[in-house]
């Protein structure tokens, strides 16, 4: 998401048939990425008032796009839907590596679930912002892909690396720089969603045993999990040393796919291992089943299609096994480790905590 958000200001300044330098896309992402992690620990208040704000900004950047398209439809501009599906790819496997891209863009309800803690009335406010908000961005995103078909050609599609950028250009003359300002916006915020949802993942998991505990620490001044936040930080930067973003989706889309089945598969299991235990939040069995089967379809089936994507995966994930056995089983650790992993601890809460003084002056 950080590596989206740099492609999109980036593109205005460079001309259309003129390549971005990767090493730049790679360091606004990593700039960014450092910023939002420290707007994250330094105050959930604002980073949630940032929320509010963004989110219309997204809106209505989709919401021109969509006018814009169907205003452009209206005028009898349908040639680009003539033969869609000519010279189209069947094979269910790259049909199944296709929906990695499409799962990237819908990833905001299983992230919704890790702030459950710091919802008001989770068990009613959960599923009702579910409920509310899939439909929702499915017609937006439906509506927003028709319209950027009708105005661009297959191929325009393909070769654009910023489409909505694109898309301005050939349509909204003087205003076309409002697309990629909006954009722009709109993924820095999701950016922002993912790095405050996403450490609360690693905070519950520390605290509940699974990650190492230094992760469960938190702000006391702040009540912020700075510790899970800089740690994620630290990985994300690590990622970006590769620059290919749709790589990128293969590989997490897999391990996440992977272990979502495995956690949905364990309701299954504990519905018919404790029938009588309460469950505040109800769903049809039927749902469960139907989900584990498409996560299953798309680890399987892209096997033989994308097989260094699936490898790389499963490397990424066994990597995380030496690590968990050093920070979480291994319980009698020497005295100089201990002391380092403290110590290393105590310089980064100090480094942060002097720069958030710095704000505050």
């Amino acid at each position: 998401m950080g590596m989206t958000f740099a492609s999109y200001v980036l593109q205005p300044f460079f001309a259309a048939d003129c390549q971005i330098p990767e090493l730049c896309i790679q360091l606004l992402a990593a700039v960014t990425i450092c910023l939002l992690t420290f707007i994250n620990c330094y105050d959930i208040k604002s980073t949630t008032k940032l929320q509010n704000v963004i989110m219309f900004a997204k809106v209505a950047a989709l919401v021109i796009i969509v006018i814009v398209g169907v205003t452009w439809m209206c005028m009898g501009h349908m040639e680009n839907f003539e033969g869609l599906f000519d010279n189209t790819e069947t094979d269910p496997g790259k049909l199944s590596v296709a929906f990695y891209s499409g799962i990237f863009s819908y990833a905001g309800w299983n992230y919704l679930n890790f702030m459950t803690e710091e919802l008001r009335e989770p068990y009613k406010n959960l599923p009702r912002a579910i409920f509310i908000s899939l439909p929702l961005v499915t017609v937006i995103y439906v509506l927003a892909n028709m319209a950027y078909l009708a105005v661009l050609t297959p191929q325009e599609l393909i070769a654009s690396n910023a489409i909505a950028v694109t898309f301005g250009n050939k349509m909204m003359g003087y205003f076309a720089w409002i697309i990629p300002v909006m954009v722009a916006v709109s993924s820095f915020g999701g950016l922002s969603v993912h790095i405050m949802t996403s450490s609360r993942m690693c905070f519950v998991g520390a605290r509940n045993g699974h990650m190492p505990a230094i992760l469960s620490h938190i702000n006391v001044n702040k009540f912020s999990p700075t510790p899970s936040l800089v740690f994620l930080c630290i990985l994300s930067l690590i990622m970006l040393c590769i620059s290919d973003v749709y790589v990128l989706i293969t590989y997490c889309s897999i391990v996440e796919s992977t272990f979502i089945m495995l956690s949905v598969g364990a309701v299954l299991y504990f519905r018919y291992k404790y029938p009588k235990r309460e469950r505040p939040i109800k769903v049809s069995i039927l749902t469960p089943i139907v989900f584990c089967l498409i996560c299953a379809f798309l680890i399987v089936v892209p096997c033989y299609v994308a097989p260094y994507e699936v490898l790389m995966g499963i490397l990424i994930t066994i990597t995380g096994i030496p690590f968990y056995y050093v920070g979480v089983v291994w319980r009698n650790k020497p005295v100089w480790l201990c002391n380092f992993i403290t110590t290393t601890t105590h310089i980064c809460q100090k480094l942060f905590m002097s720069a958030t003084e710095e704000k505050e002056d």
